[in-house]
Order: C-alpha cells, then structure tokens, then sequence
C-alpha cells in the first residue's frame, strides 16, 4: 500500500490548511516555490515562530481554492513546499502531495520529525525533504515539553538516510538555547551519522517570543566554530532567518 492510499490517510480537501505563501525563494534551498501551511503540532517549542499553527484547525484557505491558485502559476514555480506547523500531523498530507505531483509540481516538506511512521509514508511522493534538528536527543524534551520526542525526530533522520532522497538538516539556534559546546555535539553527531547538508538559522526575535529570546549579538557563533563545522559537512550555511 502507498502513502497516497494508506488506510491512515484523508481526502485533500479535508487538510487544516493555516496559510499560505505563493512565491518563495528561500523555503527551498535554490528552488522557487509556494509554500503550503498546516495547522497543528505535536510540540510545544517556547521559541515557535508559527505559534498560531500550534492548534489544529481550519484557516481562511481551503484546499480547492489553493489548487486553483497553484494551477494558475504551472510555468513559474519550481515546486511546492509543505510546511507548518507539523505537517505530517495531518492525514490529508499523502493526497495533497499526490495531487501536486499530478499538476507537474516538484514536492517539499518541512517537518520536525515528530512522526516518522508518516513521513516513512510520504517518502516517494517527496522530492526533497527539510528535517528540523532542534539539538542533541538527550535534549530535546526541555525545548518541545514532549517526552520522547528526541529519538522521533532522530528516528526520521535515519529514515531520511536509508531513502538516499535529497534533504537537509537544519537547526534554530541562539544563546538562550544552545552554547557552543553543544553546537559543537550537535553538528558532530549529525556528521557522523551521515548528513551532508546543514544549516544553522538564527533565531528571528519577534513580538511572539518572550525574554530570553533577545537580538543575537553580531559574531555569534564564532567564526572559528562556524569554520569547523562547515569542515564537517559537504555543504554547510549559516542562514539569518
């Protein structure tokens, strides 16, 4: 059975679709592509900076209407971005990706690896995959008040490895939640395991996040520890957010 048919599946247009972006250039890496939004999430990360997808609910879109909208764009965008939120929370994520593949679209999925027994689903409707990494397993309950949920996320990036697909890891970063020694282990224990592509992404401050979310101050991480981890990596980048 495929992903697009699993007895766990839901029609397309019964996806809780929070928002969406029509053009987008920096949603994945090198392509041009809309951006698709669901709402809901297992976690609950202090430093979201979706917290109005945290809960699973309908927004203004519906799926019909965005797919008249992607019809229209066939010729300028390079793909479609599924993102959140957790969009592997949502059972209509097979139908909407089987859908964008038959109007000709190339599909992206951003996820947290928060259900790794979904995204072992979606794999072949799946053309490139971005996996939050958000530290070392040991560490994870702190940042997503959700037991267990670092050797989930953790699982997926195993699967993302044996599937031999194009993907890369991300981490959010920032002094309040990561100091450099576990920059350091993160970055190792993701190169060890195999990953390639990696990107730090500081964390964008903004009127959702409390204290101790403050600006990050200018040459953080140190340009010697950025140098080492990129020796790590076939491709390495620090994005600002």
């Amino acid at each position: 059975m495929n992903a697009a048919t699993s007895t766990n599946s839901a029609p397309a247009e019964r996806a809780r679709i929070g928002g969406w972006q029509p053009f987008s250039s920096c949603d994945w890496p090198g392509r041009l592509a809309a951006v698709v939004f669901f709402a809901g999430c297992p976690w609950r990360c202090g430093y979201c900076h979706n917290p109005g997808l945290l809960q699973r609910r309908h927004g203004q879109h519906r799926w019909p209407q965005l797919r008249e909208l992607l019809l229209r764009r066939r010729g300028l965008l390079d793909g479609v971005v599924f993102s959140g939120g957790e969009p592997l929370s949502d059972p209509a994520l097979p139908a909407l990706l089987a859908e964008v593949r038959a109007l000709g679209f190339a599909t992206g999925l951003h996820t947290a690896g928060a259900h790794p027994h979904r995204l072992q689903q979606v794999l072949p409707l799946l053309d490139w995959v971005g996996l939050d990494i958000k530290t070392v397993p040991g560490r994870y309950a702190a940042l997503t008040a959700s037991g267990g949920s670092g050797a989930r996320a953790f699982a997926s990036l195993d699967l993302l490895l044996a599937h031999g697909g194009d993907f890369e890891c991300r981490s959010t970063i920032h002094p309040a939640l990561h100091d450099e020694h576990s920059l350091r282990q993160l970055a190792t224990t993701l190169a060890q395991q195999g990953v390639r592509r990696y990107a730090w992404q500081l964390l964008r401050p903004g009127p959702q996040l409390p204290q101790p979310f403050a600006p990050i101050a200018t040459g953080w991480p140190h340009a010697e520890l950025q140098q080492q981890v990129a020796a790590m990596f076939a491709q390495f980048e620090l994005r600002s957010g």
